[in-house]
């Protein structure tokens, strides 16, 4: 037996942010990063909240890859200020602070337990603002951890377009790559199911038809706000049922070389999608899983797929082509890491890929020697 719960209200559409309106005479925790507390942004939240008398701090010290002692930071802060609602704003960095800092508030403060946590995305890209998954950095030892708890969950999660719409292009690719990359993952989970399905459809069919008009017009609010739903909808999916090596891989490689989180996923994902699917000859019989759902989603998505075979080669080839269209680096040496930097590392890499939290619902069990292969295929 299964249960499938959605505890996040999620809120969209016009004037979405004025949800906030009806936050009335509380102490309000606001954590973002220095950009959004100095842009307008900030004023569009704060606006809303002091004009219902609400108290609130501001926790502005996030940066990207949030590393523990800025988690540790928040969670004193949030012991000295006792808020009863806590604003995540941002990008996936200052939402996961946010998580990790509550999660951690909760279990040193009983008093913290009612504290309502709502999260508003700035990107579209990693679906925080519905999962249960938090990602943090060790900086010393140069690894993300991911953190799983149903405690992590937004209660709410507000998806305004506007506050989307002034990301740059190299940021849209980034995230909007994220995007794609949770959904196929999603897809091909070994505990993927209908209505996981459902949603990693959509999202994957939103990002092809409407990632690359954002990327060429960040004023085009007809494709941003798909694209923002897409992200969501992707985060739901993974969120029921899990992801796969490809984000194992990237969790390690992102903190090891620093690399975006969204473009480290799409240097992987035609390579990891080869890998899961395991394709041989040209028929269909006996083809793995994995390969029959890639192929099923290519179908789904409009692309070519009389077999199997056909259906992943069109999926990779249409990845390939949208990277190209988003400018993306085709492999690692365009990030400027050389074979050597590579070498020196990929033990380490394979090591803490394996015991990633999401390599358990990969649809093939890899091995150690199949990692470096992955990661040595994108040099």
């Amino acid at each position: 037996m299964k249960e499938i719960s959605f505890r996040t209200k999620i809120f969209i559409g016009e004037n979405s942010l004025d949800r906030l309106m009806k936050i009335t005479s509380e102490k309000v925790f606001i954590v973002t990063d220095p950009f959004i507390e100095q842009s307008g942004i900030m004023k569009e939240v704060t606006n809303r909240l002091e004009n219902k008398d609400n108290d609130y701090f501001i926790f502005s010290d996030i940066v990207p890859d949030p590393p523990i002692e800025t988690v540790a930071a928040g969670v004193k802060a949030i012991q000295e200020f006792g808020p009863g609602i806590m604003i995540a704003i941002g990008g996936g960095s200052a939402i996961d602070a946010a998580k990790a800092m509550k999660d951690f508030s909760i279990k040193l403060s009983s008093q913290q337990q009612a504290m309502k946590f709502i999260a508003i995305p700035t990107t579209s890209g990693t679906g925080t603002e519905v999962t249960s998954f938090s990602v943090i950095t060790d900086e010393v030892n140069q690894v993300k951890h991911p953190l799983v708890a149903d405690s992590l969950l937004p209660d709410e999660a507000i998806l305004d377009t506007t506050l989307v719409k002034s990301v740059p292009a190299s940021v849209t690719a980034d995230t909007g790559m994220d995007v794609l990359t949770h959904a196929i993952e999603a897809y091909v989970s070994t505990n993927a199911n209908d209505f996981s399905d459902a949603f990693a459809e959509k999202a994957v069919q939103l990002i092809f038809d409407y990632l690359p008009r954002c990327y060429k017009d960040g004023n085009d609010l007809e494709a941003r706000e798909k694209v923002h739903h897409a992200s969501c909808l992707a985060g739901m999916a993974f969120n029921m049922v899990g992801l796969g090596v490809n984000h194992s891989i990237a969790h390690v490689c992102g903190a090891q070389f620093h690399i975006p989180h969204g473009r480290m996923n799409a240097l992987l994902l035609t390579t990891v999608i080869e890998y899961n699917a395991e394709i041989q000859g040209f028929f269909t019989g006996g083809q793995s899983f994995a390969a029959k759902k890639y192929a099923q989603l290519a179908k789904i998505v409009g692309f070519p797929a009389t077999n199997s075979r056909i259906g992943v080669n069109s999926l990779i080839q249409h990845i390939n082509q949208l990277k190209k269209e988003l400018h993306l680096p085709v492999n690692l040496r365009a990030c400027g890491i050389t074979k050597e930097k590579l070498l020196a590392s990929i033990g380490k890499i394979s090591e803490a890929a394996l015991i990633d939290g999401c390599t358990p619902t990969n649809p093939r069990k890899p091995t150690t020697k199949d990692i470096e292969s992955i990661v040595e295929k994108i040099l």
